[in-house]
């Protein structure tokens, strides 16, 4: 673990590598993004190379990085930065404003700011939601964006009846790739696995 968070600078540079939807970044790109000094940057970039986080390739003369989705720990590290930026960081911080959450989930494409169709779900919230709170949330996300967001939200009763009816809805969405903001993935899942 002490390879990953060493520096606010290794967070500034993960949270770009992982939000963005562009693979490969020069470093003058990165500096300028992250708003940090260029030495402190590339000592980061050199060290996460070391530790296999980030890969380099030369292109006419520039070297460009970008981070490994073969790192063994690329999930979790996506989970992290995911729950602390953008939407997912404001519905977790905003839980108690949000009403009473019992899962929250978005779908893994959608944190990595990837494509997707129009019948896709980018979040699901399942429990007694205040509904402006969500929807200022989203607004915002969506302003950051410039593209609308597809959610759905629910109460308990609502999910759990969807589930055992095995709604074709509510299945596409619990078992597309997902990382949960609040609640657990298992317990969510029991009624779609019997």
């Amino acid at each position: 673990m002490e390879e990953l968070f060493v520096s606010k600078v290794r967070v500034k540079i993960l949270t770009l590598f992982l939000t963005s939807s562009e693979g490969l970044f020069h470093v003058r790109e990165i500096v300028r993004r992250v708003d940090e000094e260029i030495n402190a940057v590339r000592r980061e970039l050199a060290r996460m190379e070391k530790y296999g986080l980030v890969s380099s390739e030369w292109r006419a003369n520039r070297r460009l990085y970008r981070f490994k989705k073969d790192y063994k720990f690329y999930p979790e590290i996506l989970g992290m930065v995911v729950k602390s930026t953008g939407l997912a960081g404001a519905i977790v911080k905003n839980k108690h404003t949000l009403g009473k959450v019992k899962f929250a989930m978005m779908a893994t494409r959608f944190a990595k700011n990837e494509s997707s169709d129009t019948e896709d779900v980018d979040l699901l919230i399942v429990g007694q939601i205040v509904a402006p709170e969500l929807q200022s949330l989203v607004a915002d996300e969506q302003a950051k964006r410039e593209r609308e967001i597809n959610y759905s939200y629910m109460d308990e009763a609502e999910f759990n009846f969807r589930v055992k009816r095995r709604d074709p809805f509510i299945l596409h969405v619990l078992v597309q790739p997902k990382i949960m903001l609040i609640g657990d993935e298992q317990e969510m899942m029991e009624g779609v696995l019997v």
